[in-house]
């Protein structure tokens, strides 16, 4: 009973994680046979008639799998509206697809499609604004929301403002919500630590809105803008913006923030440096635990490189403040920071052409969110702890090609780039999908301030010699389908895979052995009452003839004394 005691007391204090865990299995792939050409990007499923949309950027169309058979999804027919797709999102058998247009800063558009008739008609089209690059309905289906990069072209000399359109899905008119209102207000959005630094670019045109999700109630839409490295948080009754979010910047000198920040030092090297990473999320999660509206960001990074304005620099080329790092030759060397990218936007702000402080593209984590949108839990340096642990050999790879060992450890690492959140039984978990590692990350995030059970997998062959042949590369979305919406009943995982044109099906399935109702769990607890009074009866017994045992030993020894005397 003691040792049984130690042992448990030991998995108790040591840390070991005896809570519920999930098995992870492939179950069949879409493949589309084009390779690293977006064949395969965004993907959502339609519960009402149980397609998958996949957006295939490469033939300008949205493919529709049939996927009765997780083993073997086939492709129905592709959605073509002529222009190129940048996201799809579904609502009860209705498909909003975006679409950008030929001219680089012309307003784009948003395509509505009837998956129930079998001719897939389309029913209307609807104006946007410049470059609509991800769109989402509403938790009732009333609404689409449309994220409007409003990205600037090539010379940098023609910068559209980034918008929200929000259009009716039954009547199709649009309200477009923009950023005016924070022109003029430049620098002190820039010192609450919201980046605006394009070329004379005001508030409303540097903002560029890159992903959008909404609460489970309808009322509120958060709003990414990467490269400004905040959020956008939006009423929905009023359909006014509540108020820009700085999210802050990464503190790399400490220890839960370690990093691998050179791709010449031949070596997994994940150690705190004296840098600030920008967040700057890509894709968004929405969700609820106990009541209480959370959101999660996969902090991908991203920087503005064009051929009229680039704010991208190594650190071996920047002139660093001595009073700041010291021994700057030492650092700036490409097995040390040399080769890590940054910015020139931010770091030098008295501009003088020195630099205080160093900053980096994305946060190589994943980020949690309160309904007012404050971080409550950040990664760390978790994800590439998990790569370093379970693919060293291939630590920070590249997903376009194998051998690629620590290539992209100067630049984001991993790069998270979208989120998919799953309910299996009592616990809500979050996956993780690593673009450049082409690999994925799931975690219980049932208490939202704490994940545990992180688990790592892939569908990479990092053996294959052609990386046309080594599986799933470049995760970029993926969708979770609960089991009572799923074709064959089980909890499923879709991942779209943009390198590798592919779209392969998981099935999810929840560890919940441990998990008994009350009346079990009383009858256990009486059980265990029971084995104990019998066990300390038996104990009792024991005590009371080892007594008698003694009792009688001793008495015979004082007889046996006592024959001796006479």
């Amino acid at each position: 009973m003691g040792v049984l005691l130690l042992v448990y007391f030991s998995l108790l204090f040591f840390g070991v994680n005896v809570s519920a865990s999930l098995n992870i299995t492939k179950l069949g792939t879409y493949e589309t046979g084009l390779f690293d050409g977006s064949a395969a990007e965004v993907v959502v499923y339609d519960k009402t008639t149980g397609y998958l949309l996949v957006t295939n950027a490469e033939d300008d169309v949205v493919d529709v799998l049939e996927i009765s058979n997780t083993s073997a999804p086939t492709k129905v027919t592709a959605l073509n509206a002529g222009l190129s797709p940048n996201s799809v999102t579904v609502f009860n058998g209705i498909a909003a697809i975006a679409l950008e247009s030929d001219d680089a800063t012309g307003n784009g558009t948003v395509a509505f499609y009837d998956l129930t008739n079998s001719s897939f008609p389309q029913l209307a089209t609807v104006t946007v604004g410049v470059l609509p690059d991800m769109l989402t309905f509403s938790p009732d289906g009333t609404k689409v929301l449309v994220a409007c990069e409003g990205q600037p072209n090539d010379d940098y000399d023609d910068d559209p403002e980034g918008t929200i359109y929000i259009v009716d899905a039954q009547s199709y008119e649009t309200i477009c919500i923009n950023f005016q209102e924070f022109d003029g207000q430049e620098d002190d959005l820039r010192n609450k630590g919201i980046r605006i630094f394009g070329p004379n670019a005001t508030a409303s045109q540097d903002f560029e809105p890159e992903y959008i999700v909404v609460s489970d109630d309808g009322t509120h839409a958060v709003v990414a803008l990467q490269e400004n490295n905040a959020f956008a948080k939006i009423d929905l009754g009023s359909n006014i913006i509540e108020e820009i979010v700085s999210l802050g910047y990464k503190n790399h000198s400490k220890e839960e923030n370690a990093f691998d920040a050179s791709n010449k030092d031949d070596q997994i090297n994940i150690k705190t440096w004296p840098t600030l990473g920008m967040y700057q999320p890509d894709g968004l999660a929405s969700f609820v635990i106990g009541g209480k509206q959370y959101y999660a960001s996969a902090n991908e990074g991203d920087s503005r490189d064009y051929d009229g304005y680039s704010e991208e620099e190594r650190v071996k080329d920047l002139s660093l403040d001595l009073d700041v790092f010291g021994d700057t030759a030492n650092l700036q060397q490409e097995e040390n920071l040399g080769r890590l990218k940054t910015t020139t936007a931010n770091g030098d702000e008295d501009g003088d052409g020195i630099f205080e402080a160093i900053y980096s593209y994305g946060g190589r984590s994943f980020s949690i969110f309160d309904e007012d949108v404050e971080m409550i839990y950040d990664s760390g340096s978790m994800l590439e702890k998990i790569l370093a642990e379970n693919v060293p050999a291939n630590f920070n790879s590249d997903n376009d090609e194998n051998d690629s060992f620590d290539s992209r450890s100067d630049d984001k690492g991993p790069e998270p780039e979208g989120l998919a959140v799953g309910i299996i039984g009592e616990k809500t978990y979050l996956f993780v999908l690593l673009e450049r590692a082409s690999a994925i990350v799931a975690c219980d995030i049932s208490d939202p301030t704490q994940p545990i059970d992180f688990i790592y997998f892939d569908n990479r062959d990092f053996n294959a010699t052609d990386a046309k042949d080594a599986g799933d590369l470049g995760p970029e979305s993926a969708v979770f389908i609960p089991s009572s919406e799923s074709p064959n009943g089980e909890n499923l995982l879709v991942v779209a895979n943009e390198v590798s044109g592919t779209t392969t099906i998981y099935k999810i399935e929840g560890d919940v052995t441990n998990t008994v109702d009350e009346e079990e769990e009383e009858e256990e607890e009486n059980e265990e009452e029971e084995e104990n009074e019998e066990e300390e009866e038996e104990e009792d017994d024991e005590d009371g003839n080892i007594i008698t045992s003694l009792v009688e030993a001793i008495t015979g020894l004082f007889a046996t004394v006592a024959a001796l005397c006479i």
